[in-house]
């Protein structure tokens, strides 16, 4: 089963964000269910998958809470970090954010098979901050995008992250993360 997590703070935000990620796994009868941000170590025994879902750009509240994500250093599942949920785990991985405020179509060169998608792709984006490309980001994953950091997997674990959001295009990702055995 997955377990969404919803970084909204505002709740009209959660139709945006999050729905369009649970109707995608609904129309693939993929079972999920979603939660604020707040879990815990008997909650995440349930899932062996986890969507941390992006949020408005107004809200990065998130960016305070990272106490509240430090599970994800232990966690043994796999983890698709979308837009603030791939800042979220660079920052708990000691990488560096920076301030670009990058919204609307981007095409991103995925330079390898990325959860189903290579090559040239058009991509939706709605941020306030890009991953600085450092040391910790080097030590800890490895980046499949060239140029801008857009799509990264850690080195070790089963963690995928994406700056760009995958429920307006390339749903596929959402689909082939689930799928993942």
């Amino acid at each position: 089963m997955i377990l969404i997590i919803n970084l909204c703070k505002e709740k009209l935000h959660y139709f945006e964000f999050v729905k369009p990620v649970e109707d995608i796994l609904k129309k693939e009868n993929i079972s999920y269910e979603t939660t604020n941000r707040k879990v815990n170590k008997r909650t995440l025994n349930k899932y062996d998958k986890i969507i941390i879902c992006g949020t408005s750009l107004k809200d990065e509240e998130y960016l305070n809470k990272l106490k509240d994500f430090e599970w994800i250093k232990n966690y043994k599942g796999k983890i698709l970090g979308i837009c603030a949920g791939m800042q979220i785990i660079c920052k708990l991985f000691e990488c560096k954010l920076k301030k670009n405020i990058d919204i609307g179509m981007k095409m991103v060169l995925i330079k390898q098979n990325f959860l189903g998608i290579s090559g040239w792709n058009e991509v939706y984006e709605l941020h306030n901050y890009e991953i600085s490309d450092d040391y910790n980001l080097e030590r800890n994953f490895i980046v499949f995008s060239q140029g801008s950091i857009d799509a990264i997997k850690h080195k070790e674990k089963e963690i995928y992250c994406i700056m760009f959001h995958p429920e307006v295009r390339q749903k596929e990702i959402i689909v082939n993360f689930a799928k993942l055995e």
